[in-house]
C-alpha cells in the first residue's frame, strides 16, 4: 500500500507499531478517530491526543474521524459539541466524518442483548455502594453478587423493563459476566448499562438506559472501522476489557489500542472538576478566560495553533511519565510570534514628552518598519509632533550608574523619530512627573547620529494620532508549579493575585488600534500581544500573549 507521509509527526512508537503491521500485511488502511465527551472545553492535554489522532492518519494517508462520546447526558451540552469542533479546526486539523456515540445507541443496546443471549451478561439489583464493595481490591478479589445467576430469559426480560421504564435511578443496571477474581478490576464484571431518566441532547427522550463508555467506546471503534485506537496512558488497564467487548460481540478485525503518556505540564491545571470551581466562583473570568489550559483561552490569549502544534511535537510521544516545564510552551510561542507578527508602538504607561525647539505648528510622517526580518510586511506611518508620550519606567530623576535611558542632561535616541536631549521635567505635589522636557537634534531625523556620537539608549514613544486602548497584563494563575497537587482547601490561595493587571490609559498606533480580534502584535520593547475579542471600535483591548525574554532553560 503507498502511503503520502506528511510533515507533523515524527516517527515514535506508535508509528512503529504501524509500520510493523503494514509490513506484516496486518492491516492494508489506516483509520484512527478522536473521541472527546462534550462535557467540557477542550485544554492543553487534549492537544496532544488530537495532533497524535489526526497526524497518525495524515502520516499514513488514512483518515480521522471525530466522535463524540455522548453517553451520559448528565453532563453533556450542545454547547461542548460545538467548542471541541471549533477547537480542532483552529488547531488546524480537519476530520473525515463526525459520529456521535448516540446515533450508536440502538446498535449497542442490541449488543447488550447479544451478551445476555450469551449468558455474558445480566441484571444486578445491587446498589452502586453495593457493587464496589463486592468489588474487592488490587490484592483482593472480589466476589459475585447475589443476583448474578439469574437466568437468561429473566435478564431479558429486567433488561427490557429497564428501557421501559418501569425502575428508578439507580435501581438496576446491567453488567458484563466475566470474571470477578480477576486481577485486573476493570475484568470484574463491570456495570455496561444504567437508568438515567434524562433528556439527551441528540436523541431526547427516547432512552432512559445509558451505555457506559468502557462498553460504547470499544464497539463504537469497532463499529466505525477503526484500525488504531490511540488512548492516554490510563487506558493501559482498559485494554482487556475494551477487547473482551469486542471479542463477545464477533467483530473479526478488532481495532488495535495503544497507549501514550498525557500531557503533563507545570502551571497548569486539566482537572475537569477544579477547572468548574474556577468558573463557577468567579476566580476567571469564564471557560475562555486567557489564563486557563483551555484551547479557547489559549486562543483568547493569542497563543498561535502551530506554535502548539510545535510544542506538542518537541514534547514527543512516549510511554514515560513526565512533566514538560511551561517556559517551553511559552518559548514555542514566543519563536511563532517573533517571525510572524508585526511590529508596533504602544505606550502602557504614558508620561508626556514636550520638545521646546519643535515648531508647535509642526507634524511629520514618520516610517518604520513593520519586522525587521520581512520587508514584505511593509511599514507604517506614525506622526510626530511637538508633544509625544513615552514609558513612565523610561524616564528617572536621578538614575544608577549604567541608566541608558531618558534622564536630565541625557541624550537617547527615539525610535525612527530623533535624538533627544532631556533638560528638565515637571512633577505634582507627590513628586509624580507629569511633563519631560526636552530638545531635539534635527539633523538625526530617523534616529541616525548627524556627527557620529554615540547614544546607547534608543526608547519608543507614542504620536499626537496614538489612541487610548486598554491593554490586559496576563501571567501564570498560580504560584505553585503544580496547582493539581494542591488541596481543595488550599486551591484558591494558590491563585497568583497578580496573574492579570488592567492598564486603562495606553496608547497604541492607529493601524493597531483597527485590527480585528485575533490579530497579533509585537509591542516593540514590551511583549507579544493580540486583540481581544471586547475591542470595540474607538476603545481598543489588547492580551499580553507574552513577554519578550524567556527564563526558561532548554535541558541539554
Amino acid at each position: 500500500m503507498e502511503m503520502e507521509e506528511k510533515t507533523g509527526l515524527n516517527s515514535n512508537f506508535i508509528t512503529d507499531f504501524i509500520d510493523e503491521d503494514l509490513a506484516a500485511g496486518k492491516n492494508t488502511r489506516i483509520q484512527t478517530r478522536f473521541p472527546p465527551e462534550p462535557n467540557g472545553y477542550l485544554h492543553i492535554g487534549h492537544a496532544k491526543a488530537i495532533c497524535i489522532d489526526f497526524s497518525t492518519a495524515e502520516k499514513y494517508g488514512g483518515i480521522c474521524n471525530l466522535r463524540l462520546d455522548d453517553t451520559n447526558p448528565s453532563k453533556e451540552d450542545v454547547e461542548y459539541v460545538e467548542a471541541i469542533k471549533e477547537d480542532i479546526a483552529w488547531l488546524g486539523f480537519h476530520w473525515e466524518n463526525v459520529f456521535y456515540a448516540s446515533a450508536y445507541f440502538d446498535f449497542l443496546y442490541d449488543c447488550a442483548l447479544t451478551l445476555i443471549r450469551k449468558g455474558k451478561a445480566f441484571v444486578d439489583d445491587l446498589s452502586a455502594d453495593e457493587i464496589r464493595a463486592y468489588r474487592g481490591t488490587l490484592t483482593e478479589p472480589g466476589k459475585n453478587s447475589p443476583y448474578r445467576d439469574r437466568s437468561i430469559e429473566e435478564n431479558l426480560d429486567l433488561f427490557k423493563r429497564m428501557t421501559a421504564g418501569e425502575f428508578a435511578d439507580g435501581e438496576k443496571v446491567l453488567r458484563a459476566k466475566i470474571d470477578m477474581a480477576s486481577p485486573n478490576i476493570n475484568m470484574r464484571d463491570p456495570v455496561i448499562y444504567r437508568i438515567m431518566h434524562l433528556s439527551h441532547h441528540q436523541t431526547g427522550d427516547k432512552w432512559c438506559v445509558y451505555p457506559m463508555y468502557d462498553f460504547a467506546h470499544p464497539l463504537s471503534d469497532a463499529k466505525e472501522g477503526v484500525t488504531y485506537s490511540l488512548c492516554s496512558l490510563e487506558f493501559e488497564n482498559h485494554r482487556p476489557l475494551y477487547d473482551w467487548f469486542i471479542k463477545e460481540i464477533g467483530f473479526a478485525e478488532p481495532p488495535r489500542q495503544i497507549e501514550f503518556a498525557r500531557l503533563n505540564i507545570t502551571q497548569c491545571i486539566t482537572s475537569k472538576r477544579k477547572n468548574i470551581r474556577l468558573v463557577k466562583d468567579g476566580l476567571v473570568s469564564g471557560w475562555d478566560d486567557p489564563r486557563m489550559a483551555t484551547l479557547c483561552g489559549m486562543r483568547r490569549r493569542g497563543y498561535p495553533a502551530k506554535a502548539l502544534r510545535t510544542f506538542i511535537e518537541k514534547v514527543g510521544v512516549s510511554k514515560a511519565y513526565s512533566t514538560v516545564d511551561y517556559g517551553l510552551l511559552e518559548a514555542c510561542v514566543r519563536d511563532e510570534l517573533n517571525e510572524n507578527a508585526p511590529r508596533t508602538m504602544a505606550v502602557l504607561d504614558p508620561v508626556k514628552v514636550v520638545i521646546d525647539n519643535y515648531p508647535a505648528d509642526k507634524t511629520e510622517a514618520l516610517t518604520v518598519e513593520r519586522h525587521p526580518a520581512h520587508p514584505e510586511m511593509g511599514t507604517a506611518t506614525v506622526r510626530f509632533a511637538k508633544e509625544i508620550y513615552i514609558e513612565r519606567a523610561d524616564f528617572m530623576k536621578e538614575p544608577p550608574k549604567k541608566y541608558f535611558r531618558m534622564f536630565p542632561g541625557n541624550e537617547v535616541r527615539l525610535k525612527g523619530a530623533y535624538f533627544l536631549r532631556c533638560t528638565s521635567f515637571e512633577e505634582d505635589a507627590d513628586g509624580n512627573v507629569t511633563c519631560i522636557h526636552c530638545t531635539y537634534d534635527p539633523a538625526s531625523k530617523g534616529g541616525e547620529s548627524p556627527d557620529g556620537r554615540k547614544v546607547k539608549g534608543t526608547i519608543h514613544w507614542a504620536g499626537p494620532d496614538s489612541v487610548k486602548a486598554e491593554v490586559r497584563l496576563y501571567d501564570s494563575l498560580f504560584t505553585v508549579d503544580d496547582p493539581a497537587g494542591v488541596s481543595d482547601e488550599e486551591f484558591e490561595a494558590a491563585i497568583n493575585p497578580a496573574s492579570l493587571v488592567v492598564l486603562k490609559d495606553c496608547l497604541v498606533e492607529p493601524e493597531a488600534a483597527q485590527a480585528a480580534p485575533g490579530s497579533a502584535f509585537q509591542f516593540i520593547r514590551d511583549g507579544y500581544f493580540c486583540v481581544d475579542p471586547d475591542s470595540a471600535p474607538g476603545k481598543p483591548v489588547f492580551n499580553r500573549t507574552v513577554q519578550l525574554n524567556s527564563s526558561y532553560k532548554p535541558k541539554s
